[in-house]
């Protein structure tokens, strides 16, 4: 990943390397103003050389890909992992503040006509608020960061507009009938999670999808399509076995839900961004020669068209939870300061023997973020949630002398450097 600039008047500056930064810091002639993404700020004065960049935001309920491109380079490329925890944490608390009301505890008032959505217009679940704000956070801050920039959105997989209607024409449709058709397929393989309907098994290669009508072409609705191989769709009609299909009932697509939420306010708030949908970024990255991954889709999604320079190293960002606080526990402390001496007490740690939950580490080798703490020692895990563990031994407590602290933390876990194939949630 490379290291963003800025000069000391505080205006952007293209990316720099990482060896160039490095020289900067050491001859003192530049200085570090933020680490997540690493941003340094020159001391001294510079000519301001800047050319056009762009940068691609492949939007998802789960996952964000980045692209950052300038004429045929892509300079920059990664994902962000959003938060998916925040329902499940919200539903346990409200399990356990109502089951308090029952035993013994503290009185608690009882409130009424204290919900947020009667009092604030355009109120959202806090699940889905959480990501709509990440989201707009990580935009805001790759964009400002970028020297004549120009933002590329994708809003979607698919335009649920176009499916229910598909006269309704716009610039980003008019290139032929087969972009109406991958809008209906991206559907369908986001809602099958890219599996056959038939079969069963996920997708071939040369054996492309198609989209079958279970009820006949009478009734053209998509809870009436199904996903399914091009050889299973000649197998189907050969053996008339229709019948399978009709009685398979179709699945729900919740992500349609928080894009339609996302989408009004990405146009509310960015309203001079490039916006486009996953059956264009489809065919763009097919001619791009890319794997389907959420950044690769992201480089697409910047509209170029020809790709000279491409590193094979990638960032990763992810939300880190912090510690539960005592009003998530079945049994609340009796007062302010009572109970001090519970066991229990010790995962609320923030910090022990000088580290910080959260701080990022190298252990055997390996970079990893601490998740907790015990007596004398912490627990490593790595970025995509596996615990770090000493090699030949099976706990999973490790001491603080075999730590190296390589940055602290606050609730987001970032590694800039990651190679492709050791990069494992590509899917999603």
């Amino acid at each position: 990943m490379l290291v963003f600039v800025i000069n000391k008047n505080g205006e952007v500056l293209m990316p720099c390397s990482n060896r160039t930064a490095r020289l900067l810091l050491k001859t003192q002639k530049a200085k570090v103003v933020n680490y997540k993404p690493f941003t340094i700020q020159l001391i001294y004065g510079a000519t301001g050389y800047t050319q056009e960049t762009n940068l691609g935001i492949d939007i998802g309920s789960k996952h964000v890909g980045v692209a950052i491109t300038s004429g045929n380079n892509v300079l920059v490329k990664g994902q962000i992992d959003l938060r998916q925890d925040v329902s499940k944490l919200i539903t346990t608390r409200k399990i356990l503040r109502r089951s308090r009301r029952n035993r013994k505890t503290r009185y608690r008032q009882a409130r009424f006509l204290n919900r947020v959505s009667t009092k604030k217009k355009g109120w959202l679940p806090p699940s889905i608020q959480s990501r709509v704000n990440n989201t707009v956070n990580w935009i805001n801050k790759f964009y400002n960061l970028l020297p004549k920039c120009t933002l590329h959105i994708e809003v979607g997989k698919f335009n649920i507009q176009k499916i229910e209607n598909p006269n309704i024409t716009s610039e980003g449709y008019q290139q032929g009938t087969m972009y109406d058709y991958r809008n209906r397929i991206a559907f369908l393989i986001a809602r099958e999670s890219n599996t056959c309907q038939y079969c069963k098994e996920k997708y071939r290669k040369g054996d492309g999808w198609r989209l079958h009508h279970v009820w006949g072409k009478e009734k053209d609705r998509p809870q009436d399509w199904a996903l399914i191989h091009e050889s299973c769709h000649k197998e189907i009609h050969k053996k008339k076995l229709e019948s399978v299909l009709q009685k398979h009932k179709s699945k729900s697509f919740k992500e349609a839900t928080f894009m339609n939420i996302i989408r009004i306010r990405l146009f509310n708030i960015f309203p001079k961004a490039k916006f486009t949908y996953g059956n264009i970024t489809f065919q763009d990255r097919i001619e791009l020669n890319l794997d389907k991954t959420h950044y690769n889709d992201a480089i697409a999604i910047t509209g170029i068209k020809n790709i000279k320079l491409n590193p094979d190293s990638l960032f990763f960002i992810k939300q880190f939870r912090k510690k539960k606080k005592s009003l998530h526990e079945a049994t609340a402390r009796k007062t302010k300061n009572g109970n001090t001496e519970s066991k229990r007490n010790n995962k609320n740690t923030k910090s022990l023997n000088g580290f910080n939950l959260n701080d990022c580490v190298r252990v055997f080798d390996k970079i990893g973020f601490i998740s907790g703490f015990t007596s004398g020692a912490c627990y490593i895990k790595d970025i995509f949630n596996n615990y770090i563990t000493i090699p030949n031994k099976s706990y999973k407590q490790i001491n603080f002398s075999l730590l190296k602290v390589l940055s602290y933390n606050n609730n987001w876990q970032l590694i800039p450097h990651l190679k492709e194939g050791d990069f494992l949630p590509k899917e999603g």
